[in-house]
C-alpha cells in the first residue's frame, strides 16, 4: 500500500500485489529554519548588497497562493534590511486574474504602509509596454516595476515543466505581464528544448530573460532553493542573474531521479499542484516520457477547484504542452473529485479509481508520488 498525495487527503493505492517500481528523490538533511537560510543569502549576495537610500521607491514581487512559498519570511527580512523606504508589494499572478491575498499567509503588519497591487494581466489598466522579444514575446509589465528604484523578486527555485525551473526572472515577466503576452511566450512550451531542467537552449526560458533585460529598473533576487520535500534547503540573493544560476546548480542534483519506462505509469502530486487540473497538468508534463507506446499516464488528482480555464487547460496546456510528449498510443486517465461529464469536457479520459484506470493495462508499473517536484530521466 502506498498513500498517493492526491488533495486534502492522501490516496490509498493497493495495486493488489502487482510488482511497481517507486520512483523518489534521495532525503535530505533536515534544513536550518528558512530565516536563518534567509539572513545567510542576504549577509553574502551574489554580485550586488541589498541597499538603497532613504526614501526610495522599493517594489516587491511575491508569488500567489498556487505557490507554496515563505511569502511572509522573504517579506519581513527584507523590510527589516532596507528600512525608511516607499514600499509597493506586488503579487505576481501572470495568467491567473488577481489573488486572494488572505490566502497568501502575509500578516497585516507586513503590509502596513505598503501599496499593495493585486496584478490582474487580463486588464490593460497600469501595463507599460517595453518592447518584442527576438522570438515575438510582446512584453508588457504592470507600470509599478517601471516606478520604482529597485526591484526585489522573491520566489522558490524548483522544477517547472517548460520554463525549467521556476522563479528567478519569472517573478517580474510572467508574473506581472500581460496575460496576452504571456500566451505568446508559453507557446514556446511546445519547443524540444522546453523541459524541466533545462535553462541553456531552452527557447521559453531564454525569451523569459530577453523580455525582463528589458526592464530598466535595477533589480534583486531572493529566491528559495526547494528539494522534493517541499521545504527550502538554501537561500540565494544579489544579481537576478548571477543569484539564480547559484540556486539551480543547487537545486538540480536533489531534484534529479532516473526512472525506468513502462506500460503503465501513475502520477500525483500535494497540494496546490493537485488544486485544479489547471495545475496538475504538471504533473502529466513530469513523467510523459516514461510510458511506453500503447500505455496509459494515470494522474492522481483530487482537483476540488475542478479544471480552470477550460480552453486554456484543454489547447494551451494541454494539446501543445502535454499530448506531443507521449509516445504513440499513449492514453491519459484522470482519477480525481470531478464528475465524469467534468472531465469528458477535457482532452483527458475519466476513471472513477487506480484500480479501474489500470486494469486493463498489463505489464510493468511505474509510481511517482511527487511527480511535479521531480527532473525524471527515463533509464531504459
Amino acid at each position: 500500500m502506498v498513500d498517493l498525495p492526491y488533495g486534502r487527503t492522501p490516496y490509498p493505492l493497493d495495486l493488489e500485489n502487482r510488482p511497481f517500481t517507486l520512483v523518489q528523490a534521495a532525503p535530505r538533511p533536515t534544513p536550518r529554519p528558512v530565516e536563518e537560510l534567509i539572513a545567510a543569502a542576504l549577509d553574502a549576495p551574489a554580485g550586488k548588497p541589498l541597499a538603497v537610500p532613504v526614501g526610495a521607491r522599493v517594489t516587491v514581487i511575491v508569488s500567489d497562493p498556487t505557490r507554496d512559498e515563505p511569502r511572509a519570511a522573504f517579506l519581513a527580512a527584507i523590510r527589516a534590511r532596507v528600512p525608511g523606504v516607499r514600499w509597493t508589494i506586488a503579487v505576481a499572478t501572470g495568467t491567473h486574474g488577481p489573488a486572494d491575498l488572505r490566502a497568501l499567509g502575509i500578516p497585516d503588519e507586513l503590509f502596513a504602509g505598503a501599496t499593495i497591487v493585486n496584478h490582474d494581466g487580463h486588464r490593460p489598466d497600469d501595463l507599460v509596454t517595453l518592447g518584442v522579444t527576438a522570438r515575438g514575446t510582446p512584453v508588457r509589465l504592470h507600470r509599478c516595476v517601471l516606478d520604482a528604484d529597485l526591484v526585489i523578486a522573491t520566489g522558490c527555485i524548483r522544477p517547472h515543466y517548460f520554463a525549467g525551473f521556476g522563479a528567478g526572472v519569472k517573478a517580474i515577466f510572467p508574473g506581472l505581464g500581460e496575460a496576452a503576452a504571456i500566451r505568446i511566450n508559453h507557446a514556446l512550451k511546445a519547443e524540444p528544448g522546453a523541459r524541466a531542467g533545462i535553462v541553456d537552449g531552452n527557447p521559453c526560458r531564454e525569451d523569459l530573460t530577453a523580455a525582463v533585460a528589458m526592464v530598466p529598473t535595477p533589480m534583486f533576487l531572493l529566491n528559495g532553493a526547494c528539494a522534493p520535500d517541499g521545504a527550502i534547503h538554501a537561500v540565494v540573493a544579489g544579481d537576478i542573474e548571477a543569484a539564480f544560476a547559484a540556486g539551480i546548480a543547487l537545486a538540480r542534483p536533489w531534484f534529479t531521479v532516473a526512472a525506468p519506462r513502462a506500460p503503465l505509469v501513475i502520477a500525483s502530486d500535494v497540494m496546490p499542484v493537485t488544486a485544479s487540473l489547471y495545475q496538475a497538468a504538471k504533473i502529466a508534463a513530469a513523467t510523459a516520457a516514461l510510458v511506453l507506446p500503447g500505455g496509459a499516464l494515470v494522474l492522481v488528482a483530487e482537483c476540488p477547484d475542478g479544471i480552470g480555464p477550460k480552453i486554456v487547460v484543454n489547447e494551451a496546456i494541454l494539446r501543445i504542452g502535454i499530448l506531443p510528449r507521449l509516445a504513440p498510443g499513449v492514453s491519459v486517465r484522470l482519477v480525481s473529485g470531478m464528475s465524469a461529464s467534468e472531465v469528458a469536457s477535457t482532452l483527458l479520459e475519466y476513471a472513477p479509481s487506480v484500480a479501474a484506470a489500470i486494469r486493463d493495462i498489463s505489464g510493468p508499473i511505474v509510481v511517482v508520488p511527487r511527480a511535479s517536484q521531480l527532473i525524471v530521466e527515463a533509464s531504459s
